[in-house]
């Protein structure tokens, strides 16, 4: 593995969790909103802190660090538990259209790549930045913000509510 894509402890990093195929399954507010609450759980119990995120349609950009330790292994916990929390939300959920076709997806990613798993839900690789200077931190920053704006999603950063960009945001950034 490249030096590049590594976590170190003590680092500030710009991470992206990314959806097998690149799914859309954050097109649904229950399970974005299912994120949300878990990467609270991550800043409240494990240590995670979040300075910027934005939660797109089929993947996920952070700028993190770990209060102490390795951020890789919360990052490692965190898409093993909500792969198996999003994939039951589907399941359960009556109104998804598409729940066929996801959990069929789910699983063709999944061949091949363990036995003991049904569905695989995340991509393997988070590819993580090291922000060694505040010039990365403000380039990655922008970029974050302005994801939703260049998808067309929304006109304004501030206005998309998946975003450390809007001052409503339901998930604990640190300011």
């Amino acid at each position: 593995m490249s030096e590049k894509y590594r976590f170190y402890e003590g680092g500030l990093f710009f991470v992206t969790m990314t959806v097998v195929g690149w799914i859309d399954v954050f097109t649904r507010h229950a399970y974005a909103d299912d994120i949300i609450k878990n990467l609270n759980y991550c800043i409240d119990h494990k240590g995670l802190e979040v300075y910027e995120f934005c939660i797109m349609s089929n993947h996920i950009h952070l700028i993190c660090a770990a209060k102490e330790g390795y951020v890789g292994k919360i990052i490692r916990d965190f898409k093993s538990f909500t792969a198996k929390e999003i994939i039951r939300l589907i399941q359960e959920n009556p109104r998804e259209s598409r729940k066929e076709w996801l959990l069929y997806m789910f699983r063709y990613f999944a061949k091949g790549s363990s036995p003991k798993c049904e569905f695989q839900f995340w991509q393997h690789k988070n590819h993580p930045i090291w922000l060694e200077s505040n010039k990365f931190i403000n380039q990655k920053t922008a970029y974050i913000w302005n994801n939703p704006v260049k998808a067309g999603i929304v006109r304004e950063p501030q206005h998309y509510i998946y975003s450390s960009a809007n001052p409503d945001t339901k998930l604990k950034i640190i300011c």
